[in-house]
């Protein structure tokens, strides 16, 4: 993949994703997230498993990105449980090891962490699918980094671009990488005919300020 490629790549994968319905768009009937919190925008990014054609891609840009950005990464980590079939075809494809880390220990056996194998000072790229918050991705960093381990950057599908998101990563030392973002999955979406172009504000805003979208 050529970095003139790498540079389509948000575009292309925000139209991927709209085409198997892994992100839905409802501005005017706002979904309701786990939290409480009102959304414009549903993102399921493990129906990217279910297609050949799209995981490959995904897979080719996660690779892509690890060649060009982090080519001294020794390790390849999947966050439990999204990240972890990207990590695999991304391990394959470097034929580096990986790993995974759990949300928590395992309750039994020898309580793991962490799956797989990884050792004191070597370098690991940490692949998840979306970011939200980022407090998965950076407990996950935080793991590897307890077992000795050094984290170059996560890399992800997709992020909604919080800015709050984006400052937890920096104030953990953790660098961020995605393939794809909110603003280009609007920008995808207009230029379809997705959401209307009197839409657009409010689509941002929600970006800007989540907490107040459909007040």
């Amino acid at each position: 993949m050529t970095t003139k490629s790498l540079n389509q790549l948000p575009s292309e994968i925000a139209g991927k994703l709209l085409d198997i319905g892994a992100v839905a768009l409802r501005p005017e009937e706002p979904f309701t997230w786990t939290s409480g919190l009102k959304s414009p925008i549903y993102c399921d990014n493990r129906l990217t498993m279910s297609y050949p054609d799209i995981r490959e891609l995904v897979a080719e840009g996660f690779a892509a990105v690890i060649r060009e950005q982090y080519p001294d990464a020794e390790v390849i980590a999947g966050t439990a449980t999204a990240g972890i079939p990207h990590a695999a075809w991304v391990a394959q494809k470097l034929n580096l090891p990986m790993i995974y880390v759990r949300d928590k220990a395992k309750g039994h056996g020898k309580q793991n962490l962490i799956e797989g194998q990884v050792t004191e000072g070597q370098k690991v790229v940490v692949i998840e699918d979306l970011i939200s918050t980022g407090g998965s991705s950076i407990k996950a960093a935080q793991a590897v980094r307890e077992a000795g381990a050094k984290v170059l950057a996560v890399v992800a599908i997709f992020t909604y671009q919080f800015a709050s998101a984006e400052g937890a990563f920096a104030e953990a030392g953790v660098p961020l990488q995605t393939l794809s973002n909110y603003s280009a999955l609007i920008d995808v979406a207009a230029e379809r005919g997705i959401v209307a172009n009197s839409q657009l504000a409010s689509l941002q805003a929600w970006r800007e300020d989540p907490t107040s979208y459909g007040k």
